[in-house]
Parts: structure tokens; C-alpha cells; sequence
């Protein structure tokens, strides 16, 4: 993720990181942009040692440049950022719309507050994920599908319809190789891939040696924020989007 936003150029001066795994982006995008203000929604479930490192890596950027945290929880409950309008220049989000009920509504929240010529960059599991687990007999691991099922084609789509430009996608496969039946077990649980993590000696010994991750890689621009929007086939323009030309403009 961090190395695809190579291939772009953008002034930052605020970011938003959702979620962060916890405090490691931050600690990256601090080197990547040095002086820019970071915006972050530290993921649940991470270590206590993990959570004061990120603390106190966080109160000792803040000093300087007005670092925020959040929960993901709070964001996941309300489903807003707590920011304000056109108020950052980069979303980055790693691993998340796959666990989103409504991903549509999350492009519609970074749309709001990225600012004119804003980039959104994100990632998550696509439909393919853990296609090995499907091939099984269902009794034997009670499977539960992504809440997202969007392939790249359908994110492009989705990107287009809530007006952000240029939409890059792309996808991978990645194939993990188990020895041992618990450790894919604690992946497929940590993955939220199945609803119960109970099985006895006969049914862990059933269980696939390779798990398979389809990765989706995306990013868009905000442009044209300022631009009327179609409702109902009738465009609506904001007066203040008229210019008058004068003589002296036309000189």
C-alpha cells in the first residue's frame, strides 16, 4: 500500500488513516510527509503494549503537529469520520471494506472530507478470499462471507457513481501455506471468515493446508467537488460558481 502511493504526487498536509494496525501507519506516514497533521482510527483488538507504544508515539508527535486519534469502534457505531468537511488531502485505508456492511456509505464519508484534489487509497479481501474453506464439506467449519462480496469491478464502479475520477484498480492472489491445522484456524478467525472457531480433533485434521487471499488494490481523485451534481436529470448550480467576465478579463 505505502509503496503504491509512490507512483502519485501529492501535496499532503492532512491525512486520514482507517484504521491503523495500531500506530504503525502513523509512525510511516509521519517519515512519508513530515510535518503534515495525521488523522487516525486505531483498529480494536491490538495489545496493551502495542496501544502505549502507539500513545506515546502519538502525545509526542502531537506536540508538534496536532496529531488525532480515534476509535474504530466510534466509527464503526456512527459510521462518520469526526472531521470536518474538506478537511484532508489523503484517505488511506488498508484492510477495512470487506468488514463494511455498506461500502458505499464509506466513499461517500471520504468524499466529504477529502479536499479538492484529494486521493483516496485503499485495499481490502475480495470475494475469492478463503475459496479453499468453501470447497469443503459446510458441516465441518461454519463459514460466513465477507460483508463485502465487491470484486475491483464492482469498487470501480462504485467509485465512479459517487463522482471520484480516474479509479486505478487492481488485484492479487496470495497463497499462505500452513503446517499446522491451528495456525490457519487463528487465520480464518482473525480474517472473521467463519462464525465459530470450535472444531474437534477430526474436523481440524480435515481442514485445508492453503489459504488463498484475494487482494484489491484501489485508488481515485476528488476532483471537481465544487461542480454542480445532477439530481433528478435537472443540474443545480451554485450561484457563486458563476463568474462575470469583464472587458479586462477578455483583454
Amino acid at each position: 500500500m505505502l509503496q503504491k502511493l509512490d507512483i502519485v504526487k501529492l501535496n499532503v498536509k492532512d491525512v486520514l488513516i482507517v484504521p491503523d494496525f495500531p500506530g504503525k501507519h502513523q509512525a510511516a506516514f509521519a517519515k512519508r510527509f513530515p510535518g503534515a497533521r495525521i488523522y487516525s482510527l486505531h483498529e480494536e483488538g491490538a495489545s496493551q503494549s502495542q496501544l502505549w507504544r502507539s500513545k506515546a508515539f502519538r502525545s509526542w508527535n502531537s506536540l508538534f503537529r496536532g496529531d488525532v486519534t480515534s476509535s474504530m469502534a466510534t466509527y464503526l457505531k456512527t459510521g462518520n469520520f469526526d472531521l470536518p468537511n474538506n478537511s484532508v488531502d489523503l484517505v488511506f485505508s488498508n484492510l477495512l471494506l470487506q468488514d463494511l456492511p455498506d461500502p458505499k456509505h464509506f466513499l461517500q464519508e471520504c468524499w466529504r472530507v477529502l479536499r479538492e484534489g484529494g486521493l483516496i487509497a485503499f485495499s481490502y479481501l475480495g470475494p475469492d478470499t478463503g475459496k479453499e474453506l468453501r470447497a469443503m464439506d459446510s458441516g465441518v467449519l461454519k463459514l460466513k462471507n465477507l460483508l463485502s462480496p465487491w470484486d475491483m469491478h464492482d469498487m470501480g464502479d462504485a467509485l465512479m457513481a459517487e463522482r471520484f475520477s480516474d479509479p486505478v484498480m487492481d488485484m492479487e492472489y496470495l497463497t499462505l501455506d500452513y503446517e499446522k491445522p491451528q495456525l490457519l484456524l487463528a487465520d480464518i478467525c482473525a480474517l472473521k471468515l467463519t462464525h465459530s472457531a470450535q472444531l474437534d480433533p477430526t474436523e481440524m485434521a480435515n481442514l485445508p493446508q492453503k489459504l488463498s487471499l484475494e487482494l484489491v488494490y484501489g485508488h481515485a481523485w476528488a476532483l471537481g467537488k465544487h461542480l454542480a451534481q445532477a439530481k433528478d436529470h435537472v443540474a443545480y448550480i451554485d450561484p457563486n460558481q458563476i463568474g462575470r467576465k469583464t472587458r479586462r478579463d477578455s483583454a
